[in-house]
């Protein structure tokens, strides 16, 4: 109290700030405050929707051939980290195939692509018992509202291997072994023969009916009984190379199908007209992730897409031949498509596309008849 007395009022303030100065930190500049940092609560992913795919072969897929060639297309679709396949082969025609596709679609598979062209009435039949799942049909021409077909100018590819066989011929007979007289396999004829006409007018390709889209023993058979007829070309629309190993050990030409089958017959094996359906096969999936896919819809996919092509030709094909093949080839993948432009005669010798004008898709479709040239009976 003395002290206080002695110093006064202001000098014990002054004591008082020294001394809370002494205890406590330099005072600071007050800086404004910053709004509370919240985390957001993170919004739950939805899990990618796994898209299934169901196949259906009509032969087997060790065929070589065509259902081989399907099920590369499948393996694309079943890399796809978001997709999941399965496939049922050799399949027959009709009720068969009805049931499982039945199966199928009762499984909950999203997609279901039928193979064979006698898949198409079991098709549109499940599709109306299940709305909601996809259909696609190929080389039919029914649709659905769940369902579509689809296919691909394999006739392009064909008309290439027909110009190959018209320069190899010595004979001027080319052999076809054909599978069933509908309008895919009579187009196919018809333009591998016009190719072949084309740089050989004097050939004739002789037409010999399996009934079969796969059987191995007739069809070797069918090719050795054009081999005696005296074509030294064989061509074919059937499953298994076995027309392939016929012409070579009877010392002739071959024209592959689906895959290139050089393998099986090395010494014979000039090119073939093949499938690569994995793009359109991934394009399909895809647009039923997305949702974009639609029904009711005819897809006829070309050489421009990728879809159909030519195998490699051999070395005995001469290299004049191979450059005009070539030239021939990439007028066709740039789409320019004049393989069937008038005019175009049947076999009556008969002009049915004019001069001046070209096949529209629907007369392609829907062909049931010869080109000139062609030796045989759409039956």
């Amino acid at each position: 109290m003395k002290l206080l007395k002695l110093f006064g009022i202001p000098a014990a303030c002054m004591m008082l700030a020294l001394s809370l100065f002494a205890c406590g930190e330099a005072p600071q500049e007050k800086k404004a405050e910053e709004p509370a940092k919240t985390e957001e609560a993170a919004a739950p992913q939805e899990e990618a929707k796994l898209i299934k795919a169901g196949f259906i072969y009509v032969s087997p897929v060790g065929d070589a051939g065509y259902s081989y060639a399907h099920d590369l297309g499948r393996q694309a679709v079943d890399a796809l980290p978001w997709a999941t396949t399965y496939f049922a082969e050799s399949i027959p025609e009709g009720a068969d195939s009805e049931r499982v596709i039945r199966n199928m679609a009762r499984e909950g598979y999203d997609v279901i692509f039928a193979t064979s062209f006698g898949y198409m009435d079991p098709i549109i039949k499940v599709a109306k018992e299940f709305p909601d799942t996809k259909f696609m049909h190929c080389s039919g021409f029914k649709t659905a509202p769940n369902a579509s077909n689809y296919f691909a100018r394999i006739y392009q590819p064909r008309y290439l291997t027909g110009l190959i066989a018209g320069s190899m011929t010595k004979s001027n007979k080319l052999g076809y072994v054909a599978a069933f007289p509908i309008p895919e396999v009579i187009r196919g004829i018809n333009a591998f023969t016009l190719g072949a006409r084309e740089v050989n007018p004097n050939v004739e390709v002789r037409v010999v009916w399996t009934k079969t889209w796969y059987d191995p023993a007739l069809e070797k058979d069918a090719a050795k009984s054009l081999l005696d007829a005296g074509c030294d070309v064989i061509a074919q629309h059937q499953d298994s190379p076995a027309p392939q190993e016929a012409a070579q050990e009877a010392g002739a030409y071959s024209i592959g199908y689906n895959s290139d089958m050089t393998s099986f017959a090395p010494k014979a094996h000039l090119t073939a007209a093949i499938w690569n359906w994995g793009p359109m096969y991934v394009k399909t999936v895809e647009e039923v992730r997305d949702g974009t896919w639609q029904g009711g819809q005819s897809l006829w996919w070309s050489m421009a897409d990728g879809v159909v092509d030519i195998a490699p030709m051999g070395s005995m094909v001469p290299d004049d031949v191979k450059s005009m093949v070539e030239a021939k080839r990439a007028e066709l993948k740039g789409g320019t498509d004049n393989i069937f432009a008038g005019p175009v005669k049947n076999q009556a010798g008969e002009v049915v596309i004019p001069e001046g004008t070209k096949a529209e898709d629907g007369q392609l479709l829907s062909m049931d008849w010869f080109v000139e040239g062609v030796v045989g009976t759409t039956k």
